[in-house]
């Protein structure tokens, strides 16, 4: 009988943890402090994270790599298991730079997230190579919409700081605020925690690529983004 109150205690502990590290893991209390473009865009957020890596190389070095995410364009260099579990109808996250993908991004482009209709990111802030802000208004499940008025304001800020020659810090923050308040809380109950696998996942594949010989070589990968 004793047991049934541990397991409840220890998972709600795990449930702690993960959803501490799911809103950290990677960046410093500076950067989790820190002011960043695209703060402004969402009011009262339900939902900030904030992760980070540092990579052996610089900014301009890193930046290709941003210009080419996306839905049927690069992936988000999630890992592998990923990008089959849970996208299986995406292309696996691309290893190489590619003419067809890499592009000089700029304000009121769109970033896909899912097929036409659906999920999208919009750049509203660009700087390259150190600053990319992307919103999107998109990402409710279809047809919640319509039958619950679930609705969300979304963004990803992604910064490139050098805090020394040939190296570089990506701080990649997300904050969010959702309604109803439901659907705020699934959120916040759901996300959190993955951004824990998808969010490190995304910043340790992009430093993967970035750093191993080679991948900087831009490689055709197919005659159009969407195809």
């Amino acid at each position: 009988m004793r047991r049934t109150p541990v397991l409840a205690g220890a998972a709600v502990a795990t449930a702690g943890v993960l959803h501490v590290l799911g809103r950290t893991a990677g960046s410093t209390s500076a950067e989790r402090r820190a002011r960043l473009p695209g703060d402004d865009l969402v009011d009262r957020p339900q939902l900030v994270t904030d992760h980070a890596i540092t990579i052996a190389a610089p900014p301009e070095r890193v930046w290709p790599w941003l210009t080419q995410i996306g839905w049927h364009r690069g992936g988000f260099y999630t890992p592998g298991w990923v990008d089959r579990l849970l996208f299986p109808a995406n292309r696996p996250s691309a290893d190489r730079l590619d003419p067809h993908l890499v592009r000089d991004l700029h304000v009121g482009d769109t970033v896909p997230d899912g097929p036409p209709g659906t999920a999208e990111y919009v750049v509203v802030e660009v700087d390259a190579p150190r600053t990319l802000v992307l919103r999107s208004t998109t990402h409710v499940p279809p047809g919640w919409g319509e039958r619950y008025d679930a609705r969300i304001v979304w963004t990803w800020t992604m910064t490139l700081a050098e805090p020394r020659p040939g190296t570089c810090r990506l701080h990649l923050r997300v904050r969010g605020r959702m309604s109803p308040p439901w659907f705020a809380a699934l959120y916040v109950a759901t996300i959190v925690p993955a951004d824990l696998v998808m969010a490190l996942g995304m910043l340790r594949g992009l430093r993967r690529r970035v750093e191993q010989p080679g991948t900087m070589d831009v490689v055709p990968r197919g005659p159009s983004p969407l195809s």
